[in-house]
């Protein structure tokens, strides 16, 4: 198939989506696809493209760029280096490029990528594309929408309020404060006191214009991932120092993760049924994957939806994946399978 891999853009996500798009590519190409990898921000600046002579060029699509830094970029700095075009999310002929394309395989993180936006847009213009449809990814990357849709639909959630901008309501610390259309965990805070809630809220509001106030569950942390609808093995998520930060989530080493987690068969059970019926309450489709707590008195609480999860070297998907007896390659056939579904109904 001719694939473009679609990566970068500019959410505080970029880095690791670079980093995602990579291995998705090397792996498409290792399984004879003709894969082109191509930051969504930054696009082709050539002025005589031709989009069909791209998927047969012998050229290294990778070589430029980066692994995942500790910290998230500075998106102000990234838009300041494209000189060419306008200032639309969508860089020179990307978009000549994808309707060429067999299918496009997202591997966009956070609010540009994940929001719906992109997937609304292809729609309009014919374009396939990998992971679930535009409506879902909006509930899902809303986390406020989410854990509303969670309590309808009876997936337990932790309790929360949500300030607008300026609001500052009284709370019983420890809590977390964190933004509603985030990822990566960048614009998350566990807070202990005044100070450290004083600064949570200013940044958050930062960021966005209301916050979710989240009760804090102290336990274990778990990740379980869907595709197709089915619920993949149970991971463990143990960050050797802090909590499951950006720098713990992609910096080798920083965290401790156990996939089949050391669960019992029945909270095991329950995990991955949460997971399902997470799945379908946000009508997603394709594949996804839904972060869990565990109380320290085994109560279980579903965090989040990730519409598209990272496929770095550090992602939980691929090992969740692995435990099964899938290697990347596969995995990444088999989202390509469950997201052409999609386009036979």
């Amino acid at each position: 198939m001719k694939i473009v891999v679609l990566a970068g853009g500019i959410s505080t996500e970029r880095d690791v989506s670079l980093s995602s798009g990579t291995m998705i590519y090397r792996a498409l190409k290792k399984s004879g696809h003709q894969a082109i990898l191509i930051d969504v921000y930054f696009g082709l600046e050539q002025s005589d493209v031709d989009p069909d002579e791209l998927f047969t060029k012998d050229e290294k699509w990778d070589a430029n760029f980066q692994g995942v830094g500790e910290i998230d970029p500075d998106i102000e700095e990234i838009k300041a280096r494209r000189t060419t075009g306008d200032d639309g999310f969508f860089g020179p002929n990307v978009i000549r490029i994808c309707q060429a394309s067999d299918l496009v395989f997202l591997a966009l993180h956070g609010e540009n990528g994940e929001n719906g936006k992109v997937q609304a847009a292809f729609d309009l213009l014919g374009i396939r594309y990998t992971g679930t449809d535009y409506l879902s990814s909006a509930l899902a990357m809303d986390k406020k929408l989410t854990k509303e849709i969670f309590e309808i639909y009876g997936v337990p959630t932790p309790d929360a309020v949500y300030p607008a901008k300026g609001e500052r309501p009284d709370v019983t610390f420890p809590v977390v404060v964190k933004t509603s259309l985030g990822g990566s965990s960048v614009g998350v805070y566990i807070v202990q006191n005044e100070e450290e809630y004083e600064t949570a809220l200013n940044d958050v509001y930062r960021y966005e214009g209301e916050a979710i106030i989240e009760q804090y569950i102290k336990g274990r942390e778990f990740s379980v991932g869907v595709v197709g609808g089915e619920a993949l093995p149970v991971i463990e998520i143990a960050p050797i120092s802090g909590f499951y930060d950006y720098k713990n989530k992609y910096q080798a080493g920083s965290t401790v993760e156990t996939c089949p987690a050391d669960l019992d068969k029945e909270k095991t059970a329950f995990m991955k049924q949460y997971a399902e019926k997470a799945f379908h309450a946000l009508r997603l489709q394709s594949y996804a994957r839904m972060d869990f707590m565990m109380s320290e008195s085994g109560e279980l609480f579903c965090l989040e939806a990730n519409t598209l999860p990272g496929m770095t070297p550090t992602s939980l998907l691929p090992q969740e994946a692995l435990a099964m007896g899938r290697s990347f390659e596969e995995l990444c056939e088999w989202i390509i399978h469950v997201s052409m579904e999609k386009y036979e109904k």
